[in-house]
């Protein structure tokens, strides 16, 4: 834990055309993080200053989230990471991403390994990957429910996919993360549509984790999609150096409901691969 909050910075990067905000704090070497594709950078609130204690931290709302905008232009996540650390002046980086922004950070490293030191992928998605089975209902649901307009209906569809899981009830969930969660989601779900084509690694990643040679620290939450629990295992079997750790009681986004135990997870590994 640290004692003293660190000072940070906020700024906009005009970025391939869109305007990002981010957010950095403390000092050596960097680690960037990636948010969720139901969230934006809040989602790391409880991580920002703790890990700021060993490392310069940045946070950002990726394109079309939180305070960033989203023109209506084909775009790369990944090359969007690319240009702002390039407007960061960071030239290596261990690369932390949920969701979305964890196949953000996979297609990243495969593109720029040299710029990748470390990956921690926390619920990852993954471009290309196959997922098998039928959609759940309830993912069917969010979107009809955000197609006739109903932002609040389809929050609390998410809430339940995403935060809860199939086993909890919300009352057994970390009512904090539950609401900060909500808070986001609705964030996202009201702002205007705009169209605009997400351009992913050509070809895409799956298939190509063999290619990743640095440290991968892949986190999946105990009550999480059985499909994100199947990205974790094909990337603890696929990636030379990879291991993954499961947090029990806890669904997509474990380090808002268990922070002081995500946070030493990361802290841990860092650690061990800064010491070679």
């Amino acid at each position: 834990m640290t004692t003293d909050a660190p000072s940070t910075s906020q700024g906009f990067a005009d970025v391939n055309g869109a305007r990002l905000w981010y957010e950095t704090a403390g000092s050596g070497p960097a680690l960037v993080m990636l948010h969720g594709h139901l969230l934006d950078s809040g989602q790391w609130d409880g991580q920002l200053a703790e890990l700021a204690g060993e490392r310069r931290v940045v946070r950002y709302d990726t394109r079309g989230f939180g305070r960033s905008d989203m023109p209506a232009a084909p775009f790369s996540y990944a090359d969007d990471l690319r240009a702002l650390l390039g407007v960061l002046g960071i030239e290596r980086a261990a690369l932390m991403g949920c969701s979305g922004g964890g196949a953000t950070v996979i297609d990243f490293a495969l593109a720029h390994p040299e710029m990748a030191s470390a990956l921690v992928l926390v619920g990852s998605a993954m471009s290309g990957f196959q997922h098998t089975g039928e959609v759940p209902p309830k993912l069917a649901a969010v979107r009809q429910a955000q197609a006739r307009g109903d932002v609040d209906g389809a929050v609390e569809l998410g809430l339940e996919i995403w935060t809860d899981g199939e086993r909890r009830r919300p009352d057994q969930v970390n009512a904090v993360a539950r609401e900060r969660t909500r808070e986001m989601m609705r964030g996202l779900f009201s702002r205007p549509d705009v169209e605009a084509e997400a351009r992913w690694l050509d070809p895409p990643a799956a298939g190509r984790l063999g290619e990743i040679g640095v440290p991968v620290l892949a986190i999946v939450g105990g009550d999480d999609l059985a499909a994100i629990h199947d990205i974790a295992r094909t990337i603890e079997a696929d990636v030379p150096n990879a291991r993954r750790v499961v947090i029990p009681d806890a669904a997509h986004h474990p380090n808002m409901e268990h922070p002081a135990e995500f946070n030493e997870l990361v802290r841990s590994f860092l650690r061990e691969v800064a010491a070679g």
